[in-house]
This record gives structure tokens, C-alpha cells and sequence, in this order.
């Protein structure tokens, strides 16, 4: 972690802990994200990126000396790591758990789970960011909880691929439903054991290298160790209706879409899927910047749990859907 001299202190204030999994493939709207957290939180904090190679250190570190240019009142350290740099942490942390050490090195987006755990030391909170995140107001994190995990709400359910949500629920793992990995908090110690036993009842016996299996974890842990939602009024997740699938599908721009989003007053808003290409052309034209101030703690509203009847009822519909060409038709 690199300390940066010559900003201001805050007293007794204790930086928030910030990670990011980022490749530079994802600049393009990433910078978006690392620019509007940079200049709108009221709360000092440190940021750790989390890549893969050596280049793409090199890129991102790169990448940090340019946004530092810009406002960036409350940045106390910033760090970049690529996979093979923990190495020695992950023989020394996960030396016992050899499904966390194939889970670490399987999609890329696993590691927000993983890597955040080798850099954290007990009772030290960590904050996971996506990168196709903005932040529109002055705003700050809610208090991350002693125990538990904080994350986002989002309709209908994220929990793919199905043999993997099945796999779970079959051998009795519980999961959260609506849950959106935009944001996390928690805090160390996590009990690597369960985690480790958790990964290889999901692997039966491969897991596919399928980005939202990292969703399925969160969510098991969710109901494992408790906590809850970000207030979704606060915390806002993007929603593919089918009123903006067919925005898109009679020509209007990404950008005029996410137009009628709410932005006024929330502390974050998560660009999932499609969303995240538009953020540029939305901020060019000065469509999500509102200026206001959010930084009164939200409550957490309670984790609800996916039933095995409402698994089935979401995976008959969409290939009902499929069936009819729905996808086809509307995207």
C-alpha cells in the first residue's frame, strides 16, 4: 500500500478500506467509476485494485497517477495487485483449503471474494467495488457491521448458472435471494473452513468459469452469517424491464435510457450488464452528476431467502421465454 503525502488528515478518522477487481479492459467505464468515488466521498479511504498480470498492473498503476490529477480530497493509499504478487499470502492463508486456491484462480471476478481476505487482517473491514459503479452525489459507506455481509438488492435474481444454484440447493445451502454484487461490506475473520467446504459442495465436481457463480457464494454467505441489504433506495441497481428492453429495440440511445434513472440523492448507482457501456456517453452529455448530499446511514433491511419453489418458478420462465424467442426479439 502506497501512502500518499501531502493530503490533509482527518484526526482520528479511520480510512475506509476499498477494493476493487479490475482489469483495463474495463477503463472505459471504470474511470468513470474511480473519478466520481475520488471526488464525491466525504469519507477518507484507501483503495486497493486487484488484477492480473504484470501489464496490467503496470496499466492501472498508470491509470491511478492520471485520476490523482483530478479532486481526490479523500485518498490516503492506493495499491495495485496483480494475481501472482499474493501468491505467498494465498500458500500462507488458504495453505489448508485447496477449493478457496482453484476457486481463486478460476474467473477473475471470483477474486473479490478471495483476494480481499489475503490482504485483511482481523476485524479489519473490506469494502468490494464493482467496477461499473458511479457515485453522482457526495456521499458515504454505510457502517460496515461487526458481523455479517452488506449487499446490494436487485430484481429478479443474479444467481446463475443454474446447475450451480442447483448443486446448492441440493446439498441444503441456503442462499439470498435478489442479491447484487455491486457493492460488499464485511469484515475479517471469515470462517475459511465453511467457505472452503462451501466452493468444492458448489464444484460437483468442476465449476464453469461463469462470472455469477461469484453471486451464488455471496449469497450463501448472506444467509450463513447474517446481515443484509443496502437500502435499495440509496444503493440503486440498474433493472432491465422490458420496458427499456424495448426502449433500446425501437433505436433509443443507452444514454437516453439510463436518462430516466433516478440519481438525485443516492449515494451509488450499479451499471450491471449492458448499462455499464453507456455510463460515457451519459456522463459526456451531463446526464448523472446531481450534486446532492447523501451521507445519513441507511438501515439495513433483511436478507430473504430464495426458496427452492421460486428457483423454479424463475428458471421455467426464462425458458419459456427462450422457447417463445423473447431473448431473440428484444435482447
Amino acid at each position: 500500500m502506497r501512502d500518499l503525502k501531502g493530503l490533509p488528515e482527518d484526526g482520528a478518522q479511520t480510512p475506509r478500506r476499498l477494493f476493487m477487481v479490475l482489469s483495463p479492459r474495463s477503463l472505459p467505464y471504470a474511470r468513470l467509476a474511480l473519478r466520481s468515488l475520488l471526488r464525491n466521498s466525504v469519507e477518507p479511504f484507501t483503495l486497493t485494485l486487484i488484477t492480473d498480470g504484470p501489464d496490467d498492473v503496470r496499466q492501472l498503476r498508470e491509470e491511478l497517477e492520471g485520476l490523482r490529477a483530478g479532486p481526490a480530497p479523500q485518498l490516503r493509499a492506493i495499491a495495485v495487485h496483480g494475481e501472482a504478487d499474493l501468491a505467498d499470502l494465498e500458500a500462507a492463508r488458504f495453505g489448508r483449503h485447496p477449493a478457496l486456491r482453484r476457486f481463486r484462480h478460476g474467473h477473475p471476478c471470483w477474486r473479490k471474494i478471495t483476494d480481499p481476505l489475503l490482504l485483511s487482517e482481523a476485524g479489519k473491514e473490506m469494502v468490494v467495488l464493482d467496477p461499473d459503479l458511479y457515485f453522482p452525489n457526495r456521499f458515504s459507506f454505510e457502517p460496515t457491521a461487526a458481523r455479517g455481509v452488506m449487499l446490494m438488492w436487485q430484481r429478479p435474481s443474479c444467481l446463475l448458472p443454474d446447475e450451480v444454484v442447483t448443486s446448492a440447493i441440493t446439498a441444503g445451502v441456503a442462499l439470498a435471494h435478489h442479491t447484487d454484487i455491486g457493492v460488499a461490506q464485511w469484515r475479517q475473520p471469515v470462517d475459511l473452513d465453511w467457505l472452503n467446504w462451501l466452493i468444492a459442495t458448489l464444484e460437483a465436481p468442476t465449476l464453469p468459469r461463469h462470472m455469477h457463480i461469484e453471486s451464488i457464494v455471496w449469497a450463501a454467505i448472506a444467509m450463513k452469517i447474517g446481515g443484509g441489504y443496502l437500502d435499495p433506495g440509496q444503493w440503486v441497481c440498474w433493472h432491465r424491464t422490458q420496458y427499456k428492453r424495448l426502449l433500446r429495440r425501437l433505436g433509443v440511445s443507452g444514454a437516453a435510457v439510463l436518462q430516466r434513472e433516478r440519481f438525485s440523492g443516492i449515494k451509488c448507482f450499479h451499471a450491471g450488464g449492458e448499462a455499464k457501456w453507456w455510463l460515457v456517453e451519459a456522463h459526456q452529455r451531463g446526464l448523472l452528476d446531481r450534486n446532492d448530499t447523501a451521507t445519513h446511514p441507511a438501515p439495513l433491511l433483511p436478507f430473504e431467502e430464495l426458496q427452492p419453489w421460486q428457483f423454479r418458478m424463475l428458471k421455467a420462465r426464462r425458458s419459456w421465454l427462450r422457447r417463445l424467442g423473447y431473448y431473440e426479439l428484444m435482447g
